[in-house]
């Protein structure tokens, strides 16, 4: 069996850099797109619907995190890898990313062969993540990995896809206590370095949702989910 060419959607107001990663890209077999700000890059991915979208923050017209903010609130886009590739690296940048439902946020400058790796594991990660069961019920809250859609107390609910993937892993084995090590790796991955910070802010923004009874705090140590 032929092994699957993976489109991607390269966006980025320069031209030599998207000239440059689209030759360093096509040649470890991807099939690339480029776009030069977000409204151009959502006109491109609704025709092509790529599996990867590699977005620059600062762009004209509409920046890197509106973008990728209206794709996540497009249906046709919930299980499209969406990283971020910018020269930005202040922490409420890469939150404001991960936020919006970024898998990735990647600094510049970085070699040709660590970006293949960094979006080759992201594949991964997320066919290992498909593979998993669709459904999650427990206790008053029901899980749909295949709408990425929360029923909580008889309301259905979309969260943005970090905050999703956080409370399935936690909800998937109620009372164990997660570190936040664990946390990291699980949803963000090894590769991607990202602060204490910004599992606080996804807990945050869950407990908003859902109450604050059904994720506790371990101090020192991270989080657990109780079955209600």
């Amino acid at each position: 069996m032929a092994e699957k060419t993976f489109k991607i959607l390269v966006v980025d107001d320069e031209p030599d850099i998207l000239e440059f990663l689209s030759y360093n890209l096509e040649k470890e077999g991807f099939q690339v797109e480029t776009a030069e700000n977000g409204k151009q890059a959502l006109e491109k991915a609704k025709k092509s619907q790529p599996d990867i979208v590699l977005l620059d923050v600062m762009m004209p017209e509409m920046d890197g995190i509106e973008a990728c903010r209206t794709m996540r609130e497009m249906p046709q886009f919930e299980h499209t890898i969406i990283a971020f590739l910018t020269a930005r690296t202040e922490d409420y940048s890469q939150i404001a990313g991960f936020e919006t439902g970024a898998d990735d946020y990647i600094s510049k400058p970085i070699k040709p062969r660590v970006l293949v790796s960094r979006l080759k594991a992201l594949l991964r990660r997320y066919e290992a993540k498909e593979s998993k069961s669709t459904h999650l019920e427990v206790g008053n809250i029901q899980i749909d990995r295949e709408r990425y859609l929360i029923t909580f107390e008889g309301k259905e609910m979309a969260v943005p896809r970090k905050e999703f993937e956080l409370l399935y892993l936690l909800a998937s084995k109620p009372g164990k206590v997660f570190k936040r090590d664990e946390i990291l790796n699980e949803i963000w991955g090894r590769d991607i370095i990202v602060g204490d910070r910004t599992i606080d802010v996804h807990i945050r923004k869950l407990r908003e949702k859902l109450g604050e009874d059904l994720i506790k705090t371990v101090k020192g140590i991270g989080y657990k989910f109780e079955e209600q």
